[in-house]
């Protein structure tokens, strides 16, 4: 019965990651709020122009990011919100292939090393 109900999480699992592979987008968001150039400007009495949103992450060169305009900012939001659960999802299902491996093992009978047990295992993820 463990099996059929693994199954069904992991097929559950898996269209989620499907559904949103579709609209994650990698990176953090972040807001900025800036004074402009115009002297008698509002912004420079405490109201500053903003919120300015960028996307930040880590590329090969190091962190690295681009502006987004403000007609994207409420998709760009549920994009990184998406890449947030997408990393959850993952976790979910690297769990039950971990999960797998060692019910595959005790039901094949084989002997425990010293320290490999699931929960030492566990104890390490």
């Amino acid at each position: 019965m463990l099996i059929t109900n693994t199954r069904r999480t992991r097929d559950v699992l898996l269209r989620q990651l499907s559904r949103l592979a579709r609209r994650a987008v990698f990176g953090s968001l972040s807001e900025t709020y800036r004074t402009c150039g115009w002297p008698g400007c509002r912004c420079h009495q405490g109201h500053k122009h903003g919120p300015h949103v960028y996307v930040s992450y880590r590329g090969p060169d190091g962190t690295t990011g681009y502006y987004v305009p403000r007609a994207l900012t409420e998709p760009m939001r549920a994009g990184v919100a998406a890449w947030q659960e997408l990393q959850q999802v993952l976790r979910q299902l690297a769990e039950l292939n971990r999960q797998r491996l060692w019910e595959r093992k005790r039901a094949r009978g084989s002997r425990r090393s010293r320290g490999s047990s699931p929960t030492r295992a566990a104890e390490h993820l």
